[in-house]
């Protein structure tokens, strides 16, 4: 007899459908698992033994085969347990194969039958509402974060018994309610009020988050980049509920999220060491698993001291930036992860970090500093929409009161941006100005005479290339967002635009 059990494998931050069948054949006993299982995936037939004797279910005394299906899908992870079991016992007549038709099953066993948690709960769950499942049988400490999703019942399992209780009638398990979340950002520590002087920074600062720009910013030692950069994040507009799942879904595959934290509800701030590799950075493995820029997703990803970051590392943020996504290629296939996130990153001026300042004298050469700045090739500066300098702070501006505002007060009017952003791309896969086609630039990035002038001398005193002239016009796009709603762009909002490429003209 054949019985099949619906379960699904996670496939990046999402999962496919998995067909667990069953199959009971005469012969000498044997149980084989196939449909290109790994390692995980074929040891669970030790568990599920195991399992079913001590929960008091004899192994069926046949040849046992278990085929994981479509054969062609790698299957990694041991979320397959729970339903090999309810497949072995449908197939001897102890539950009706009826029962299990419209019903996902995830859950790995214990060998005294308890049902352990499994990663990726809630893309497990997207799954089951978009595949229209009835219910989704899930670990008990997983049903928490499944139930996030509206539209299913969550059936939280503690062990192999109560599942097959469950589905025979016996003693029903009621669904767990939908989990509330509180969509409100709570209070934060951080705050703009306390960087003290830095205006010209902190205008940059909110430039990037109304737009979405990726931004650099280079100045000494204890200027107050690492503090500006992690209050960008004080002052972006809070996740809607739709992005909180697409951010949690990462973080859920690599076991972040659980009962306790069941949804990240507060854009994400990653500020990897610069001894990331590659694949830490972009993702990797095999199977491929999502890094530092996917954990980033509608938030903000910090690199601090960029060029101590390993060249080849700083190359592969290129395919992030411009399409936010990155798709990682192996010999089994490609898995994208989304990556669009807010880059912000720090630099000194050289090695030493005193290069131009009037407060202390530089030790390093020409030659040292030219070097230095080579670290960051020019294609990836390119990607980099707003380069600021962030001098040294006098003294006498650190102590006394702060007049500086909240980040309250400023998300208010990155918020008033965004909102006319989101009216501006409605239909479209472009969220902010940050994210817009060349196309769309075309159509809502137009300039008059008199700004195609400065942008016509700009290019030719900076050397500027067409990338860095189309995010120009993308920053410019925000500033008159910025400027009570402004339609229309300025030449004063491509003059401020225009002058947040430091180091390009560094570099003329």
């Amino acid at each position: 007899m054949s019985v099949c059990v619906k379960c699904s494998a996670l496939s990046g931050v999402s999962a496919d459908a998995v067909s667990v069948e069953v199959d009971l054949a005469m012969g000498l006993p044997a149980f084989a698992v196939v449909g290109l299982p790994e390692g995980a995936v074929r040891e669970s037939k030790v568990r599920v033994a195991a399992a079913l004797k001590n929960c008091g279910y004899a192994m069926p005394p046949r040849k046992v085969t278990v085929n994981l299906a479509p054969a062609d899908l790698k299957k990694t992870g041991s979320a397959f347990d729970l339903a090999i079991a309810l497949g072995l016992l449908a197939g001897v007549g102890l539950i009706a194969p009826d029962r299990i038709n419209s019903v996902l099953v995830i859950g790995e066993l214990g060998l005294n039958g308890t049902c352990r948690p499994v990663p990726g709960a809630l893309p497990h769950a997207l799954f089951a509402r978009k595949k229209g499942y009835a219910s989704v049988l899930i670990a008990a400490e997983n049903a928490r974060e499944a139930a996030v999703v509206s539209g299913i019942r969550v059936i939280p399992i503690p062990n192999l018994t109560a599942a097959v209780m469950h589905l025979t009638g016996e003693r029903e398990i009621p669904p767990l309610p939908q989990t509330e979340v509180d969509l409100n950002v709570g209070a934060d520590d951080l705050d703009m009020a306390d960087v003290r002087g830095q205006e010209h920074a902190k205008r940059a600062i909110e430039v990037a988050a109304a737009g979405g720009h990726n931004l650099v910013m280079v100045g000494p030692p204890g200027a107050g980049k690492t503090m500006l950069a992690r209050r960008l994040a004080t002052v972006l507009p809070p996740l809607s509920f739709e992005e909180m799942l697409e951010v949690s879904a990462a973080h859920s595959v690599l076991g972040m999220t659980g009962a306790l934290r069941p949804l990240i509800t507060r854009r994400p701030f990653r500020a990897p060491h610069h001894t990331v590799s590659d694949a830490g950075l972009v993702g990797g493995c095999n199977p491929p698993r999502p890094g530092e820029v996917s954990l980033a997703h509608n938030g903000v990803l910090f690199l601090d001291e960029l060029p101590e970051f390993k060249r080849h590392v700083l190359e592969v943020l290129r395919e992030p930036l411009e399409e936010g996504a990155i798709t990682i290629s192996r010999a089994g296939g490609q898995t994208t992860f989304p990556a669009a996130f807010t880059l912000v990153s720090s630099m000194n001026p050289c090695p030493c970090g005193y290069y131009g300042s009037t407060e202390r004298d530089c030790t390093c050469s020409t030659t040292a500093v030219a070097r230095y700045r080579a670290k960051i090739s020019g294609p990836l500066l390119d990607r980099i929409d707003l380069h600021v300098e962030v001098p040294a702070v006098p003294v006498r501006e650190l102590g006394g009161r702060s007049n500086a505002e909240s980040s309250d007060i400023v998300r208010e009017r990155i918020v008033a941006a965004r909102q006319i952003q989101t009216e501006r791309f409605k239909g479209t896969e472009a969220r902010c100005n940050g994210q817009m086609t060349l196309r769309q630039i075309y159509q809502h990035c137009a300039v008059d005479p008199d700004g195609q002038r400065l942008l016509e001398q700009a290019i030719d005193r900076l050397g500027l290339s067409a990338r860095a002239y189309a995010r120009i016009l993308k920053v410019a796009r925000t500033i008159a967002d910025l400027d009570r709603g402004g339609k229309a762009i300025l030449p004063t909002h491509l003059a401020e635009a225009i002058g947040y490429r430091t180091l390009d003209r560094k570099q003329a």
